[in-house]
């Protein structure tokens, strides 16, 4: 499966107050390399297995394929990942038809808010909520593999 999303900073916490959901996220990883990375996440009481493919040279679409296993196995497999830990927050906010994404992140990553929204093509138009900020879609630092290998806070 194709995944196209555009990913933004965000500019205040007034997400928080539209968030129809919110849940804890864990997540380590298998493998980080660009080509391809292997995700392990619990996200609330779930658990999963996350595979990605290398981004197009615009950074918006890569194949992905995601699979919910046990959360126990999960925790398991958490043992074995790469070094270092994403933490975070996921809020999730309607905004038109569609819904963003926005990871607040804690740890090493602590001061990063980031919004996703996943779309059915590149070109498809979506309303932006007044506190997105600056797009940074195919910017890699701001991948989840890229900020466990160089967290925020050390930029």
């Amino acid at each position: 499966m194709i995944e196209i999303e555009r990913k933004f900073l965000v500019k205040d916490d007034s997400f928080k107050k539209e968030a129809f959901a919110k849940n804890h996220i864990a997540q380590g990883y298998l493998c980080s390399l660009a080509e391809r990375s292997v995700r392990i996440r619990i996200k609330g009481d779930k658990g999963f297995i996350t595979v990605k493919g290398i981004s197009d040279d615009a950074g918006m679409s890569r194949f992905e394929w995601e699979k919910e296993i046990p959360v126990a196995e999960a925790e398991s497999l958490l043992h074995l990942c790469e070094k270092g830990m994403i933490d975070k927050m996921r809020f999730e906010v309607k905004s038109g038809p569609h819904v963003f994404e926005v990871d607040e992140f804690y740890g090493d990553n602590e001061g990063l808010i980031v919004a996703e929204i996943e779309l059915h093509s590149e070109t498809e138009p979506f309303e932006k909520p007044q506190w997105l900020g600056e797009e940074v879609t195919g910017d890699t630092r701001y991948y989840n593999a890229s900020l466990n290998i160089t967290p925020f806070k050390k930029w």
